[in-house]
């Protein structure tokens, strides 16, 4: 089994399939930077659902279990549902993280294709802040409906995924959780993180996850549960009563590194293997050209062989300073 210099395996693959996305969140794609004159990747320079196969083949030869398809804002790429398809023979886990302003419109090819589940990214109930993060005019209402689409066509369990930032959204972490409470939607707050360098993320932003299940106990009854796997990133909770199960993410305060097997393919084929990362590894020469799976194969063992990433773990204003890839590069 390939594992890397932590001896980490090579399990998730999380796979980009456009940098766009019709959202600018402020702490992924503010407009200040990733507005109108924005060189977004030219869409020729996309890897085909052709390509992005070979890469999931090669990597489940290497031990891979789960793909996780990402953006950008992934429903904005045309006919995705032919990529599911396509992988979804491979005995995958096949998941899917997107904004749920277009799910309502997707939900039945997605499942049909052979997409197992979705995530969605909800960081507010109350419209007025939604809008505030992600500068948009998509309702909340109207994600809402796309979560309910997830769960009419068994595309779950759905999952919700809330970045908190402190003095912008920190009170909608109760009424997210009383919202989805009863629902089965399994709702998750993440640590605001230095992913890139546009965002201007600063420490005094981030909500420690201890904070904040401090906070949740006041009103709900939370008890810890086990996780599914060492190498899940939630710590997992859930109601005393049984109506439900929240989750925390806390990369910031609790860095999990040492059990990362988490591998990120941009849409035009570079191979990251951190989120924090300053470049990656550009296999689309080997991708587009090799009609031996092996060559791609030795490519990525290679370069899975010489992972050495745990910038969570070493965060300092010294590392911290270093060059790193935009999210709605990578996906989250």
């Amino acid at each position: 089994m390939l594992t890397d210099k932590h001896g980490r395996k090579l399990q998730d693959l999380r796979i980009s399939v456009t940098d766009r996305c019709n959202f600018r969140c402020r702490y992924c794609m503010p407009r200040e930077k990733f507005g109108a004159e924005h060189a977004f990747m030219p869409r020729r320079a996309f890897l085909s659902f052709e390509e992005i196969e070979k890469v999931v083949v090669a990597c489940k030869e290497l031990g891979l279990e789960k793909v996780r398809i990402t953006g950008g804002e992934p429903l904005l790429r045309p006919n995705l549902p032919e990529l599911i398809k396509r992988l979804s023979v491979l005995d995958l886990d096949i998941a899917l993280t997107t904004n749920g302003s277009l799910l309502r419109n997707h939900a039945k090819g997605l499942a049909e294709a052979g997409l197992n589940r979705v995530t969605v990214s909800l960081d507010a109930i109350d419209q007025d802040i939604h809008s505030k993060m992600t500068d948009s005019k998509t309702s909340v209402e109207s994600i809402l409906d796309g979560i309910d689409a997830a769960i009419e066509f068994g595309l779950t369990p759905v999952k919700v995924n809330c970045v908190v930032q402190k003095g912008i959204n920190e009170t909608q972490v109760k009424k997210l959780v009383e919202h989805f409470r009863g629902t089965e939607v399994i709702v998750r707050f993440i640590e605001y993180m230095d992913v890139g360098r546009t965002n201007g993320w600063m420490l005094g932003q981030v909500i420690p996850s201890a904070d904040l299940l401090k906070h949740l106990q006041k009103d709900f009854n939370l008890i810890p549960i086990n996780p599914i796997a060492t190498s899940d990133v939630a710590k997992r909770w859930i109601h005393s009563d049984g109506t439900g199960e929240i989750g925390v993410i806390s990369s910031v305060s609790a860095p999990f590194c040492g059990d990362c097997v988490r591998a990120r393919l941009s849409a035009n084929g570079h191979l990251h293997t951190c989120l924090f990362a300053s470049g990656g590894h550009d296999l689309r020469a080997i991708i587009h050209n090799s009609e031996d799976i092996e060559t791609l194969i030795s490519a990525i063992k290679a370069i899975w062989s010489r992972r050495d990433d745990k910038y969570s773990e070493l965060r300092s204003s010294e590392n911290s300073a270093l060059p790193r890839i935009e999210m709605s590069y990578i996906g989250g």
